[in-house]
């Protein structure tokens, strides 16, 4: 992936996110790691598929996040599916702990990007789509897509 103007190198996008829900805010977050962890994601050998963010007792916790083992780490390498804690300021915990007891709200991580040289995660407070929903999106993202080849044509 490029750079892109901000100093970030995105690392990892979660595309499925946003197929499956709608993303009501966004907010930064720091993420606890290891060393060969970090080492790891500069490899780019992290997966968001799967996982979610969750707040337990004032702190947030990223789960299912699968960071591959480090290719030259020994036997002191780290767990892959770890639970991680996000480094967040109180204030925006509070705020997240009152979205996230909403019904049908939950805390989805949307991307994982280096800035500045630290490991960044992109939250996303979000709503599950319905069926009719993630179709109706597909139908205009088609849409777009052929009113952008129908104009590039013209030219």
């Amino acid at each position: 992936m490029a750079k892109k103007q901000t100093g970030e190198k995105l690392i990892a996008s979660n595309k499925k996110a946003f197929h499956d829900y709608f993303i009501l805010e966004k907010y930064e977050a720091g993420i606890s790691l290891l060393g060969t962890e970090v080492k790891a994601i500069r490899e780019g050998r992290l997966n968001l598929k799967d996982s979610y963010a969750m707040i337990r007792s004032g702190e947030a916790f990223l789960l299912n996040c699968h960071i591959s083992p480090y290719s030259h780490g020994n036997r002191e390498n780290h767990e892959p599916t770890r639970t991680r804690k996000l480094l967040l300021h109180q204030g925006e915990i509070r705020k997240l702990i009152g979205k996230t007891q909403e019904k049908g709200l939950t805390l989805v991580p949307l991307r994982v990007y280096l800035k500045r040289g630290k490991v960044k995660v992109e939250l996303g407070v979000a709503r599950g789509k319905k069926l009719i929903d993630k179709r109706e999106t597909e139908r205009r993202k088609e849409a777009d897509r052929e009113a952008r080849s129908a104009m590039k044509s013209r030219r």
